[in-house]
C-alpha cells in the first residue's frame, strides 16, 4: 500500500515487484488487489506462454500506460524472453534485429511505462540479473492458523455454508498454512455435510 500510494502521489507506475513463495498462497490474489487498488489495466500471462520472444513484443506493445503485466511462473521464462524483458524493465523499450548478415537492422520500439509482476515458486532458478531489475521483492510465507480460519469463515459466508467455531478450526490445522488448501477442505467439508443431511459443518 506505501508503494502504490506514492507511486500515485508522485504521478509514476508501481515499480516492478516480484512475488515468491509455495502455491496457494496468494500470489495472483495479490496481483489483482494491486490492480483493483490503483485502477491500472491487468494483464495475466505466464512463463511457459512466452516461448518466443515475439511473445512477449506483441503483449508489450500493447499495454497501456500504468498497466499490470503478471507473468505467473516467471522462473519457467526462456532466457531469450527473460533477456527482451531487460530493456523493457529499465528504460521501458525493446530492441530486436530484423533480417540478418549484411541486411540485419536493429529496432527500436518505446513502450509505454508498465509494472511488472513476477511470481514464482522457485526464486532460485531466477538469474541474478533479472532478479536485480525488480524494485523489490515479496516472499510469501505459510499463514498462521488464526488467519486461516478468518479466510475460512468469509469464505464459508461466501459459499453460503454454516460453520461452527470447531470446525473452522479444524480445517484450519489441516491445510497446511495455505488458503487455497484450507478452501478445498472447506468445499469437500460442505459436500460431506449436504450428502450426511447435516446442516452444520
Amino acid at each position: 500500500r506505501l508503494m502504490a500510494d506514492a507511486a500515485r502521489a508522485r504521478g509514476d507506475v508501481l515499480e516492478h515487484l516480484l512475488f515468491s513463495g509455495g502455491p496457494g498462497l496468494g500470489k495472483t490474489s495479490l496481483a489483482f488487489v494491486l490492480a483493483e487498488e490503483t485502477g491500472a489495466p491487468l494483464r495475466i500471462t505466464s512463463g511457459p506462454a512466452l516461448d518466443k520472444a515475439k511473445d512477449l513484443v506483441g503483449i508489450l506493445s500493447q499495454l497501456e500506460r500504468g498497466s499490470i503485466l503478471f507473468i505467473d511462473e516467471i522462473h519457467r521464462l526462456p532466457r531469450e524472453v527473460e533477456e527482451y524483458l531487460y530493456g523493457a524493465m529499465d528504460r521501458f523499450a525493446i530492441e530486436w534485429t530484423l533480417d540478418a548478415g549484411v541486411h540485419a537492422r536493429l529496432l527500436k520500439l518505446d513502450l509505454q511505462p508498465f509494472t511488472l509482476l513476477g511470481a514464482t515458486t522457485r526464486e532460485a532458478l531466477l538469474s541474478p540479473p533479472f532478479r536485480s531489475r525488480f524494485g523489490h521483492a515479496l516472499r510469501f510465507e505459510p499463514y498462521p492458523a488464526a488467519e486461516l480460519e478468518r479466510i475460512l469463515a468469509r469464505s464459508a459466508q461466501l459459499l453460503g455454508v454454516d460453520i461452527t467455531a470447531e470446525g473452522v478450526a479444524l480445517l484450519a490445522g489441516h491445510a497446511r498454512g495455505t488458503p487455497r488448501v484450507a478452501n478445498r477442505l472447506l468445499r469437500r467439508a460442505r459436500d460431506v455435510a449436504q450428502t450426511a443431511g447435516l446442516a452444520r459443518i
